[in-house]
């Protein structure tokens, strides 16, 4: 069975983590079967950036990192204090463990009002204008309405557009 780590910050958008608690369940139980997603985050309580709390799974203590075929990071808001745990060094650390940004193309939030561009850069990205950008096994997404375009990449690089086809069905997107 293929792991997904969904890694959660306080202050994390609940849409864009429910995308892929969605996606990964329906196909646990009406797709191939061969997922599992797990919700993981500092706390045992997260707060999401509209105030809704939840209870993650397990706390980046409990988990190891290596156990994991997928990483999934939802975004969130500075104002909901997203990036006192994204910026944490622990939660920084199993980023870097992947390898995932250095000289790959990316992309993030990008309304004119976001510094976002400048700091994915400074991860060693190379910034791209795009809603999603693929690079090798690397899916980044720059805001919530791909979401759940993302999801169902993920899904495929981990099964079979065959599978995401009919996930996709029983879930009611046309295909």
């Amino acid at each position: 069975m293929k792991k997904i780590l969904l890694l959660l910050a306080d202050g994390f958008e609940a849409l864009e983590a429910s995308m892929f608690t969605d996606v990964f369940g329906w196909n646990k139980w009406e797709g191939d079967g061969s997922t599992e997603i797990v919700t993981v985050g500092f706390h045992k309580k997260l707060k999401c950036t509209w105030n809704l709390t939840i209870i993650p799974e397990k706390t980046i203590s409990e988990i190891d990192v290596e156990e994991f075929d997928a990483l999934a990071i939802p975004g969130g808001f500075e104002e909901a204090d997203f990036y006192n745990d994204a910026f944490d060094e622990r939660f920084l650390e199993i980023i870097n463990k992947s390898g995932i940004l250095t000289n790959r193309n990316a992309t993030t939030y990008s309304h004119p009002t976001s510094h976002r561009i400048e700091q994915l850069r400074t991860f060693g990205a190379i910034v791209q204008n795009m809603p999603i950008v693929q690079d090798g096994h690397l899916i980044t997404s720059s805001n919530p309405a791909s979401g759940f375009d993302v999801a169902f990449l993920l899904l495929e690089k981990l099964t079979s557009e065959k599978n995401v086809k009919r996930v996709k069905e029983l879930m009611g997107f046309e295909i």
